[in-house]
């Protein structure tokens, strides 16, 4: 007679498998190339995706289907067109985490374009959702200086710092699942900024209101006068850091 199998030694249960799987999923140059460049947080057609990493459409077809299949994305089709993004803010923490701990690059030589776009990317840039870079820096510090974000036991918002979302008429979703403040490890800066569901609402916030806008259709953005004002009168951060 066959001894039954204990719940917690079934046969499906692999969790060491299921960990290389998704790590096999990025192992490939160019699906890593396709996360990161959806960490704009926005939907891509295969099409644009296999442009960005100069591969034939055909190839970019069949690694968007591995992504889509092991839960990195998820995909929607619009008529001829088929749109893919990054499946939800963990898969895009993942992606950021990871390319975090990557070894910064040696030096190369760089088009200026390239350079100016580098620099663009460093100065301030979304991360799938939230801020990041040095302006996503100087928010998370100034908040903390302030006393509306503590560092010191973990990420948490404090009560002054849910009254001030308030005050900027920014809304705090607390219903869902996702915690309300995370550390992210910021790739550039090497330190941690503010994600979370506040994370992203202060993003949208900064778009909307027009005091940050989008560089080109890439990460990168761009404080404009009217955001300095915002944020040296709201947190106290100096212009000369935003630039």
């Amino acid at each position: 007679m066959a001894l039954p199998t204990h719940p917690e030694h079934r046969p499906d249960d692999r969790p060491g498998e299921r960990l290389a799987a998704l790590a096999s999923l990025l192992a490939d140059e160019t699906r890593a190339a396709f996360c990161l460049a959806l960490l704009d947080g926005r939907a891509w057609t295969a099409g644009e995706l296999a442009r960005y990493a100069r591969v034939a459409p055909s190839t970019a077809s069949e690694h968007l289907g591995k992504l889509v299949a092991g839960g990195l994305l998820t995909e929607e089709r619009q008529g001829r067109h088929r749109y893919v993004r990054l499946a939800d803010p963990r898969a895009a923490h993942l992606v950021e985490d990871l390319a975090a701990h990557t070894a910064p690059p040696r030096a190369s030589p760089y088009t200026l374009r390239a350079a100016s776009a580098s620099a663009a990317m460093a100065r301030g840039r979304t991360c799938y959702d939230h801020l990041a870079g040095r302006l996503g820096l100087a928010v998370t510090d100034a908040m903390t200086v302030r006393g509306l974000l503590r560092q010191d036991t973990g990420f948490a918002l404090t009560d002054l710092g849910v009254e001030w979302f308030g005050e900027q008429g920014i809304g705090l979703d607390r219903t869902g699942r996702r915690p309300l403040v995370r550390p992210c490890l910021d790739w550039t800066e090497r330190r941690p900024h503010l994600a979370g569901a506040a994370g992203a609402a202060l993003c949208r916030h900064v778009l909307d209101t027009g005091w940050c806008v989008r560089i080109g259709s890439g990460r990168a953005v761009k404080v404009t006068p009217r955001g300095e004002r915002a944020l040296y009168e709201g947190l106290g951060i100096e212009p000369r850091i935003l630039r």
